[in-house]
């Protein structure tokens, strides 16, 4: 609850603090999940009482990376764009729209066995791995991708794929807008390399996005 001694300045402060806290605990935790608060509020750049007044505790401060997290992916899946029936334009839509968060998506995971459970990963990544399947489903009935493993487990191996590409940008070993990620699931998915190409570039680049 805000405190109504708190003028509008202090306010904001408070909240661009919290914004920071929220931000170094994400780069810290998905480097390394067991860090500390005092890891933490060193990463941000305040003194460990800082990141009490604003979190009761660590899993506090990880349900605020979870509720980032889940706005997030929300706001990144009601832009991806509506390609029409062809299931290659979906799939590269969908990479190009979840690539600039996901960070968050790859923390999340990271987190999941120490701090969240399965359960509520689900609940925050649900839709975005449902959309992922129906995709599938979609490209398996049309013939453009490989029916060699079912819908699901298929989008979570895709995910994977994502996640490891995504690693290997923030490890500085790979430089990627998102374009060459789409157009690796389109081709871990059965599409030819050049036809997959070509749809991703089809579709235009978002615009380049840190995710470190």
């Amino acid at each position: 609850m805000p405190n109504p001694h708190v003028t509008g300045g202090g306010r904001r402060q408070a909240q661009l603090t919290r914004a920071r806290i929220l931000e170094a605990a994400r780069q810290q935790l998905g480097r390394a999940p067991e860090s500390s608060l005092s890891d933490i509020a060193e990463a941000a750049g305040v003194v460990r009482r800082t990141v009490y007044d604003h979190f009761a505790g660590r899993s506090a401060l990880v349900e605020g990376l979870v509720e980032d997290a889940a706005v997030a992916l929300r706001r990144a899946l009601a832009d991806v764009p509506d390609p029409g029936p062809e299931a290659i334009d979906a799939m590269a839509g969908f990479v190009l729209a979840l690539w600039p968060v996901g960070d968050r998506y790859r923390t999340l995971l990271r987190l999941a066995p120490q701090d969240l459970g399965v359960e509520r990963v689900n609940e925050i990544l649900g839709p975005a791995r449902a959309t992922a399947t129906a995709i599938i489903t979609r490209g398996q009935r049309q013939g453009v991708f490989h029916t060699s493993v079912p819908p699901e487990p298929l989008g979570r191996a895709l995910e994977r794929l994502i996640l490891a590409l995504l690693e290997c940008v923030n490890a500085g070993t790979w430089s990627d807008d998102g374009s060459g990620s789409a157009t690796a699931a389109l081709i871990a998915l059965g599409v030819d390399a050049d036809l997959a190409a070509a749809r991703v570039r089809g579709l235009g680049r978002p615009a380049l996005v840190c995710v470190r």
